[in-house]
């Protein structure tokens, strides 16, 4: 068979070849599944319901609205033998800070009370009838906040606070949660001295 003919004869054999091979490609390209969301968005979403939880309290210990239920009116001003505080400068101190890291988080004109003194109430008892009622729904109000802030999707929790010194949301957050845990229990502790805790 001459040279040319030769050529010619071969040149469909590599065309099929090549049709065959690209084949089993397609087909993987067609079946491979897409999942809806990554691992990353998953790990953001899981991240973002952990510290709600952290900051609702009601894993590790009591809430606050537990804490202060029934809390006798006239015990709120009354320091315990060995405490250097009463109801009142907790509940308000809890408040302020709160109040203070939440603005600080979300407000770059926000300006932070003078330390420490700014952060704790005047008086050891409440100074009117409705201040300790007014008290527990401003620091609700407040923790709902933070929580909203929390899980809002375009919240970056780890990208630094343009007006902070390196704080990031999450790190505001993981603070108003410390901060109130711990002075949940020495609510605890304060109304079992005072002899007006059930639990």
């Amino acid at each position: 068979m001459p040279a040319k003919q030769r050529k010619s004869a071969r040149k469909p054999k590599r065309q099929a070849a090549s049709k065959q091979i690209g084949k089993p490609a397609a087909r993987k390209v067609a079946k491979k599944k897409i999942p809806r969301t990554s691992p990353i968005q998953n790990l953001d979403g899981a991240l973002r319901e952990h510290v709600v939880k952290l900051l609702d309290g009601r894993s590790a210990h009591v809430p606050i609205e537990e804490v202060l239920a029934d809390f006798p009116a006239e015990l709120r001003g009354v320091r315990p033998v060995g405490l250097p505080f009463t109801a009142w400068r907790l509940l308000e101190h809890m408040r302020i800070a709160q109040w203070d890291i939440l603005e600080f988080s979300r407000d770059p004109k926000h300006v932070s009370p003078e330390f420490p003194s700014g952060y704790w109430p005047a008086t050891d008892a409440p100074p009117y009838a409705d201040a300790w009622d007014q008290s527990i729904l401003a620091f609700q109000a407040d923790l709902r906040s933070m929580k909203r802030l929390v899980k809002k999707p375009s919240t970056d929790l780890v990208a630094r606070i343009p007006h902070g010194t390196g704080q990031t949301i999450l790190r505001e957050a993981l603070l108003i949660a410390d901060h109130n845990a711990y002075h949940l229990g020495q609510l605890v502790i304060l109304r079992r001295l005072l002899g007006a805790w059930k639990g």
